[in-house]
């Protein structure tokens, strides 16, 4: 089928161009603070499961609205040069690149999830002298085991929808009114996309208000990436709006985000000054404290095939009238591979 000749050879709006291209760099900008916050503090606490959930499912939703809503767009880059197609869908660029940056949040909570926080741990009192052991199982916790479902869930949804989209869109026939652009079945697709974006974004940072309210501190969570994303939300809704083919459903997203960010953002900002006060790190730890390593040791238990951790301190072997030794402290374990190198720069 031919292309309406009017969209695939639409003027440039240097203007519509420009901002595109400043919402892209932007994007990049705010969410790097964070990627390296979470990698130099070698940590993810703070995050909610649940809010990187939502995140995670809206910005696909709102990714492939966007793909199925500009469709028409996209097959024009067959008729037109690389530069002119660049610019046509500079609108699926940005969101997909906001997609990509917060599922990268997702990866590096799973990978920086703090080791001591993803078994359940048991306190054991000696009844002398020597101090409360603290005893790690291999039972997995429940917030470890939610965040690995959370993860399979991000994975099963973008695959679902993926294929569905690509599905209608190879095989819907063409609108026979040229002044509809798309069929039916694709309009109710890209509709349904954008209203589920639309609601997953408005209760996306509920728990992760009610996660930070409650630990009272800021956490992993980059107050940078938040000043700059909560005025750029609205931006880059204009953004989407101005774009060719997009209605309220591709926007909608970003600027419910947008208000629901900047709630968050002064809930930290109000940890932020509390911190000061009581002289905490944003992870509570006392300002200028040096920073402690856990060595940990495994220890085999012969009962009920359940093995367990001390953290700081080892057995050389465990009965029940075996006391607990002291360790002596090992290496610290650095990571390896680009993951390492890029830790490595942050210090």
């Amino acid at each position: 089928m031919d292309l309406p000749l009017n969209l695939c050879q639409s003027k440039s709006d240097w203007k519509e161009d420009g901002l595109a291209a400043f919402l892209i760099f932007g994007l990049f900008l705010s969410y790097v603070p964070q990627l390296l916050r979470i990698i130099r503090a070698g940590t993810s606490v703070g995050f909610s499961p649940w809010f990187l959930l939502l995140g995670s499912t809206s910005s696909a939703a709102a990714m492939l609205n966007i793909i199925t809503l500009q469709y028409p767009v996209i097959r024009c880059c067959t008729q037109v040069s690389l530069g002119k197609c660049i610019e046509q869908t500079a609108g699926i660029l940005q969101v997909s690149i906001q997609w990509f940056l917060f599922t990268m949040i997702l990866v590096l909570y799973m990978l920086y999830y703090p080791p001591n926080l993803k078994y359940i741990q048991l306190d054991i009192d000696t009844h002398d002298a020597r101090p409360i052991h603290h005893v790690r199982t291999n039972l997995k916790s429940s917030e470890w085991r939610l965040s690995v479902i959370v993860s399979w869930v991000v994975f099963l949804h973008l695959a679902i929808i993926t294929i569905t989209t690509f599905v209608l869109l190879t095989d819907s026939p063409p609108s026979s009114d040229s002044t509809v652009p798309h069929p039916p079945q694709i309009t109710l697709w890209a509709t349904f996309l954008g209203v589920t974006s639309g609601l997953l974004a408005a209760v996306q940072y509920a728990p992760q208000l009610l996660q930070t309210y409650n630990l009272k501190l800021v956490g992993a969570l980059s107050i940078p990436m938040m000043v700059i994303q909560s005025p750029g939300g609205i931006v880059m809704a204009v953004s989407i709006a101005m774009r060719p083919g997009t209605d309220w459903t591709s926007w909608v997203m970003y600027a419910v985000s947008a208000v629901m960010q900047t709630w968050l953002l002064f809930v930290c900002l109000g940890w932020k000054i509390r911190q000061r006060r009581l002289g905490i790190d944003d992870f509570g730890r006392p300002l200028g404290e040096a920073e402690q390593v856990s060595v940990e040791g495994t220890i085999p238990s012969e009962e009920d095939g359940v093995s367990v951790v001390i953290e700081d301190e080892t057995v050389e072997a465990v009965t029940e009238d075996t006391p607990l030794l002291t360790l002596k402290p090992g290496g610290i374990v650095h990571r390896g591979g680009i993951l390492g190198w890029i830790q490595n720069l942050g210090k």
